[in-house]
């Protein structure tokens, strides 16, 4: 629900990855708050039902395709009005050590998880500029501590935590804030078949990754959103450059010290 002089009623807002999992709850979130939504991503299909579910747009792209940015971030503009929130949740993911990745799948998740956003944020910045609007990028819990076969993209996600403080330091003079979260498991529909995947059943799996979690559970998308929806409001106006941790404080463990978590 909008309240009597919302801040951020009618503005808009970007969200990338927007059709599914994390992206599509914050598309969510963001409209019941106010904003004028768009989602983008490569799938039709999921983009439009998540922007009939908000009354937004659902405009297809391929954020590693500069070409594409370009045409989008225009396109935007001209649609609803210049970009004052931009969320960066398209994600991709191949698992593998360095010896066993390939070249093909280390550049497809970087080129997902790392420079399109870097692509997104350089065409996003002229309209942030204008509008004194905030980042957010979605990083992972992979980008700050190491897990097994994960090189490729655990390196995207800490790669995209620093790109994101970059933005902060330089573009904080002009106005933009960029702030970062770091989910741990997330009930999502990737996270869902990595449990498919862990067995026996996927409510054991997530049993058995959240068993040394504070929380003993895994995160919802609404929670991530609901941190995501701060961190660009104006409540959140003097907090730049910051990586929050949204993983129910596993994060804060000792792993040498888990065998003695009850």
């Amino acid at each position: 629900m909008t309240r009597a002089g919302n801040p951020v009623q009618g503005k808009v807002a970007l969200v990338t990855g927007g059709g599914t999992g994390i992206g599509a709850e914050i598309a969510r979130r963001l409209a019941r708050d106010g904003y004028r939504v768009c989602v983008t991503g490569r799938r039709r299909g999921p983009l439009e039902e998540v922007a009939a579910s908000v009354g937004g747009l659902a405009l297809a792209a391929d954020t590693s395709d500069e070409d594409e940015v370009a045409r989008l971030l225009a396109d935007v503009a001209e649609r609803l009005a210049p970009v004052s929130a931009l969320v960066c949740s398209a994600g991709a993911s191949a698992g593998g050590t360095v010896l066993e990745q390939t070249l093909e799948r280390w550049q497809r998740v970087l080129a997902t998880n790392l420079t399109g956003v870097f692509l997104v944020c350089r065409t996003a910045l002229p309209q942030l500029i204008e509008t004194g609007g905030a980042i957010v990028t979605i990083a992972s819990l992979g980008g700050l501590r190491a897990t097994p076969a994960s090189a490729a993209y655990a390196s995207s996600k800490a790669g995209l935590v620093m790109l994101t403080q970059c933005i902060a330091l330089d573009h904080g003079p002009q106005g933009v804030r960029a702030n970062c979260v770091c989910p741990g498991w997330i009930r999502t529909p990737m996270a869902d078949a990595a449990m498919d995947a862990l067995g026996p059943s996927r409510e054991e799996g997530y049993a058995r990754v959240s068993g040394t979690n504070p929380l003993r559970r895994p995160g919802m998308p609404e929670e991530v959103a609901g941190a995501v929806a701060w961190l660009l409001s104006p409540d959140a106006a003097y907090v730049n450059g910051a990586v929050l941790s949204i993983d129910g404080g596993v994060g804060a463990l000792d792993a040498a010290s888990a065998e003695f978590v009850t």
